[in-house]
């Protein structure tokens, strides 16, 4: 019953279209990105970053990747029962389904020419944060609950915006359709029609994201490590991935809605990929 929750992931990658290959990709990409991050960083604050492991530090987020996943393996604490796991893993799933939903690639192959997308997108957001605060809150410990409190707030206060934000992209582009998103900002990006909704909009990514400076889900100096306090080893890993998934997401997720998206065969497909690497 320990691992019940993987079976979930792995059934749910298995039987979604592309699924397995999507999430290979973007792993590989959320190491990346998190290697750049701690170099940046680093740089930053004017202290030695990973440079040991390999040529130029490389190989230390492979390092940490192994760590990670091979890390109290068979050590279970007691409030793990077989429903966190279950849990851990459908939050997973959610980053999974945003992942093949959100992902560039041309309407004919993906999900993305759907009506009314823009309101699964939503339905998503919410679950995740539904899973997140039950998952903290299971964990038995105040820092997670201060972590959990403050989730709620996220989940009562943001979602209103982000609901405004899709309600006024649908009022001038008549669709809830990211594939018509496109179309309709062939001449004209959204973010100059509506500026202050995308920076808003931006903002709140950031703290869906529970990205600096709005990391008050998980602030290291004041709950530790919010609602993943109590959890080590493959499930902490979980929640990394998750988090990167979800930054990467909400990246490719504004420059659809508010910077024109992307244009087959065409100039403004590599703005597209710099906008999202920025």
């Amino acid at each position: 019953m320990y691992y019940c929750g993987y079976f979930i992931v792995i059934f749910c990658v298995v039987l979604s279209d592309l699924g397995l290959i999507l999430i290979i990709v973007f792993i590989l990409f959320c190491l990346f990105v998190v290697l750049m991050e701690r170099k940046l960083l680093a740089h930053a604050q004017r202290r030695f970053g990973p440079s040991i492991a390999g040529r130029n530090g490389w190989l230390q987020i492979i390092l940490d990747l192994v760590k990670l996943a091979t890390k109290e393996l068979f050590i279970i604490p007691s409030f793990l029962t077989s429903v966190v796991p279950t849990l851990i893993a459908l939050f997973f799933v959610n980053q999974v389904l945003f992942v093949q939903n959100f992902i560039f690639a041309p309407s004919a192959f993906f999900f993305s020419n759907l009506d009314g997308l823009i309101f699964y997108h939503l339905i998503l957001v919410m679950f995740s944060n539904i899973i997140l605060i039950l998952i903290g809150f299971l964990s038995q410990s105040k820092y997670s609950l201060m972590g959990v409190f403050r989730a709620l707030v996220h989940v009562v206060s943001m979602d209103i915006y982000i609901t405004v934000t899709y309600a006024l992209v649908v009022f001038f582009s008549f669709s809830g359709n990211f594939h018509d998103y496109t179309l309709t900002q062939y001449q004209t990006p959204y973010i100059f029609l509506l500026m202050p909704a995308g920076f808003m909009f931006l903002i709140i990514m950031l703290l869906e994201s529970k990205r600096a400076p709005f990391d008050h889900v998980e602030t290291e100096a004041e709950v530790v490590a919010g609602y993943a306090t109590e959890y080590g080893g493959i499930y902490l890993l979980t929640f990394y991935l998750v988090e990167y998934f979800h930054l990467i997401i909400a990246a490719n997720h504004f420059v659809i809605v508010f910077l024109g998206g992307w244009a087959p065969l065409s100039p403004k497909t590599m703005l597209y990929f710099l906008n999202f690497i920025v």
